[in-house]
């Protein structure tokens, strides 16, 4: 396993891990999301100073896209096992289940990181919202792809619109983001699924 990365700014002795700085610029970004985390935020959290963010990151928009990039390898590494199930109803569980894990992890703020950017984010912070939304847009054409393949192999209903169950989904993963930062518990939330399971389209 590759060594953490340290940089040594221009001018300052002290080394900085750059794992760690970006894990908790990650933390601020999830909490407040992408607006509401001011610089100051960041580098209190983070540790170092604003010269030394932008040498290492580049500025708020490039940390925040890495932050993401992070979120997603670590915090939704469920999804890619969720799509690998042999049923649609499976890997629609596996999605919800994995989702009210993420969203309710001990230690970590509630929510998703994508929905609460993509909700927060004003007309200033178009080009993080616009990029939020092409990520999610990939996991649904996914999705969509997974449940066509299920209605062609006769698990879903042929009557069943597959772009809309897909919605459905989304929505019900929104929901759960939602109702974690609001507060639900992880037992509230799995009541949820387990409704929202026994109406799922069936043969």
């Amino acid at each position: 396993m590759n060594k953490p990365e340290s940089i040594a700014p221009r001018g300052r002795p002290r080394e900085f891990c750059v794992d760690y700085a970006l894990a908790q610029a990650l933390s601020v970004f999830w909490a407040k999301g992408y607006e509401g985390a001011s610089l100051t935020d960041l580098t209190e959290a983070m540790g170092i100073t604003r010269p030394s963010l932008y040498a290492a990151f580049g500025n708020k928009e490039s940390l925040f896209r890495k932050a993401l990039d992070l979120y997603e390898r670590e915090k939704l590494d469920y999804i890619g096992k969720a799509m690998a199930q042999p049923t649609a109803r499976k890997v629609a569980a596996a999605m919800a289940y994995g989702s009210i894990e993420t969203a309710t992890g001990g230690g970590e703020p509630h929510g998703c990181l994508r929905v609460i950017s993509s909700v927060a984010c004003g007309p200033a912070a178009q080009s993080i919202h616009d990029e939020v939304i092409e990520r999610s847009n990939k996991g649904k054409q996914a999705l969509i792809e997974r449940f066509d393949r299920a209605k062609q192999e006769g698990d879903l209903p042929a009557h069943v619109d597959t772009e809309g169950l897909t919605r459905v989904l989304i929505a019900i993963l929104q929901g759960i983001s939602v109702q974690a930062n609001q507060g639900a518990s992880r037992e509230e939330l799995e009541k949820l699924v387990e409704t929202a399971m026994t109406l799922w389209p069936s043969e």
